[in-house]
């Protein structure tokens, strides 16, 4: 996707803030595949953590992204051990540089929203040997899950109309807020479709719908951090240049006024004074893990 592809992207910062996979992930997706574990193609690898986390399992792996930044940060982050892991610059829409049918498995994690499926299906179905696994996964929005007016104030800033709304990234933002209920594997190709999903709520943890697989506690100060790794955010940022951010000598940008009122709506957090950084929190993401199977 765009933002992400800019030489302005912090890839360090995407890194260090953006929650990490639960084994779960790995296990549901490795549980679901059969056959050779050969070549595993990991599209859209952003900074290479799927390929190095699935590296064991198969004999080589290659992480492709679009975005020079974000493979300059993967291969970096890779270690010399991982030799059978290679990354590229490259699109899901061109995949000219596999061999046809030689595939075992392509995954794509919080990368699938932004295929041109048009140009995806038909080079996967090349690709893809038969019986070979497709597995796309996802995670949307954060839940504050003990704090519901925070969350409501995290989803007025994240999509009003007058805040950040206007700086997602269209259609791909929304599939993935559907949990990629548009994203429909041909029926003439694939088989044996499944859907992991996992909906949040807000009546404290596990209190959400499905299978919760994203989640993590963390203090208030990595979630700041985190929702400056939203493409929203650096699109907005792009568009208000004079509004910098406090913690670089501004007066404050949208994730400070955000904060704010959040500290107004949530008493805990605002007894905490300057140290509100410090509390911690527990989050779920509402997700999704996508499984196909090459006819």
């Amino acid at each position: 996707m765009a933002t992400f592809a800019k030489a302005t992207f912090n890839a360090v910062s995407y890194a260090a803030f953006r929650p990490s996979y639960p084994p779960q992930v790995f296990k549901t997706v490795l549980s679901y595949h059969r056959g050779p574990s050969s070549l595993l193609l990991d599209l859209g690898c952003g900074h290479g953590l799927i390929s190095r986390e699935l590296a064991p399992s198969f004999t080589n792996v290659i992480g492709t992204d679009p975005s020079p930044t974000m493979i300059k940060q993967a291969k970096p982050s890779t270690p010399s051990s991982l030799s059978n892991v290679s990354f590229r610059e490259a699109s899901a829409e061109d995949l000219s540089f596999i061999e046809d049918g030689t595939l075992d498995m392509v995954v794509a994690g919080q990368a699938a929203h932004w295929f041109d499926y048009r140009k995806v299906w038909p080079e996967l179905g090349r690709k893809l040997r038969k019986g070979g696994t497709l597995a796309f996964w996802g995670y949307k929005d954060n839940i504050f899950v003990d704090y519901p007016k925070a969350t409501k104030i995290l989803d007025e800033y994240c999509y009003g109309p007058h805040t950040m709304g206007p700086f997602w990234e269209q259609p791909g933002r929304q599939i993935l807020r559907d949990k990629y209920h548009d994203i429909v594997p041909p029926e003439s190709e694939w088989e044996d479709v499944r859907r992991l999903e996992y909906e949040p709520g807000t009546d404290g943890p596990k209190s959400g719908v499905g299978e919760l697989l994203m989640h993590k506690k963390t203090n208030l100060g990595g979630m700041e951090g985190y929702a400056r790794t939203f493409s929203s955010y650096h699109n907005w940022m792009a568009a208000h240049p004079e509004e910098r951010a406090r913690k670089d000598g501004g007066e404050g940008d949208i994730v400070d006024v955000m904060f704010d009122k959040m500290l107004e709506a949530e008493p805990d957090w605002r007894a905490k004074g300057e140290n509100w950084r410090d509390i911690e929190v527990e989050n779920e993401w509402g997700s999704v893990i996508l499984l196909a199977r090459k006819r």
